[in-house]
């Protein structure tokens, strides 16, 4: 169903099933590294926009309470990842000895992978604490998390920045945060430290700067990057020259990961409560609007990779207004540029390179601590 008027997963105004049959179906079923599935009800929606833009399965940050819930709407598609419990108000406990517990039992539900969110904002869970280097990503409460993850037979998937449009407002106190360059510090220590797969979302956090990528992926050969964050990627890979993304693709085959970063919430299916806390509740409040959450992200990313297709986005872009609120508004949105990627190297972002990631997982480990 077509909405009445623009939303921000649907400025166009299109219909996102028909789309979905004119794309047709991906040259090979799609593996989405890099998902927040939740909710029974929304990932029974979910699904189907996975059947429709060729999803084959999904690597999920679901609530550890939820996993087998979503592994059942989503026929079994689905493999965990753990997370911490960011709604644990202590801090140190939520991403220390209480986030060790919380690995085992993931591990237990089937998660090979074991997720250390580590975004500027870091800082502020820090300073809560009364600490602000407390949960640096090389300090001992991370250190412990990681030994765990190795211990366990698991690979590791760090989140380390964010985008650049973000450091020229959100973190432009550099004495608090740093620049973006010094956040990979921490990131090149723990990844020459430990001798598991490690994945760094969003493009490593920087997909503005091939260059750096190319630098940061020579240096640590045991390092995968994943192409979640659509509005980011979107904005972002599509300034860059096809040829150049290509070429980078190409320099480092099999260590790109497709991903989406996709959220699904049952409150998307109902009507937004207005003074909630949680943002992403509040992007979609009935079932159709939620179905073009979700679709958006597939055929925006499907447009990117597999077509020379060059207009605006869909997906409204909050951080065109964020930098320039002069210029743009809050619907705005930013160039998408296809890359028309030739069959073998879609082949190998959608499927093939998730499929080796996973093959290079060690061998299974089993829970150790009580």
């Amino acid at each position: 169903m077509i909405p009445d008027s623009p939303t921000a997963a649907n400025r166009l105004l299109m219909d996102y099933r028909r789309e979905a049959m004119d794309l047709g179906s991906p040259p090979v079923p799609i593996i989405d590294a890099h998902t927040h599935i939740n909710g029974s009800e929304a990932a029974t929606l979910f699904a189907e926009v996975m059947d429709l833009y060729g999803i084959e399965a999904v690597w999920s940050m679901t609530a550890l309470d939820e996993v087998e819930s979503v592994r059942e709407s989503l026929d079994g598609r689905f493999e965990p990842i753990a997370v911490p419990d960011f709604r644990d108000p202590d801090r140190r406990s939520a991403h220390g000895d209480g986030y060790l517990r919380r690995i085992e039992a993931y591990r237990a539900k089937g998660a090979r992978i074991v997720k250390f969110w580590s975004a500027p904002r870091i800082v502020d869970f820090g300073e809560e604490a009364g600490d602000p280097a407390m949960l640096r990503l090389d300090g001992p409460i991370r250190r412990a998390g990681m030994q765990l993850a190795t211990d366990l037979g698991m690979a590791i998937m760090i989140h380390i920045a964010d985008p650049d449009t973000w450091f020229a407002t959100k973190y432009a106190d550099q004495a608090k945060y740093g620049d973006k360059r010094s956040q990979y510090e921490p990131l090149e220590a723990v990844v020459a430290d430990y001798p598991v797969p490690f994945i760094a979302a969003h493009m490593g956090g920087w997909p503005e700067d091939l260059e750096f990528l190319d630098g940061l992926l020579s240096r640590h050969p045991n390092l995968h990057l994943d192409s979640s964050a659509t509005k980011w990627i979107i904005r972002e890979l599509s300034r860059h020259e096809p040829s150049d993304l290509i070429a980078f693709l190409k320099r480092h085959r099999g260590r790109i990961l497709f991903g989406s970063d996709i959220v699904t919430l049952d409150e998307h299916l109902r009507t937004a409560d207005k003074d909630t806390e949680n943002v992403m509740a509040t992007k979609a409040s009935n079932r159709e609007d939620a179905f073009d959450l979700y679709a958006s992200r597939y055929w925006s990313l499907r447009r990117l990779w597999e077509s020379d297709h060059d207009g605006e986005s869909p997906i409204a872009d909050p951080d065109l207004a964020m930098v320039d609120p002069e210029r743009h508004g809050p619907l705005d949105a930013p160039r998408l540029r296809g890359m028309s990627l030739p069959p073998s190297e879609l082949r190998m972002l959608y499927r093939e390179a998730a499929i080796a990631f996973s093959e290079s997982i060690p061998a299974d480990g089993r829970p150790s601590r009580s």
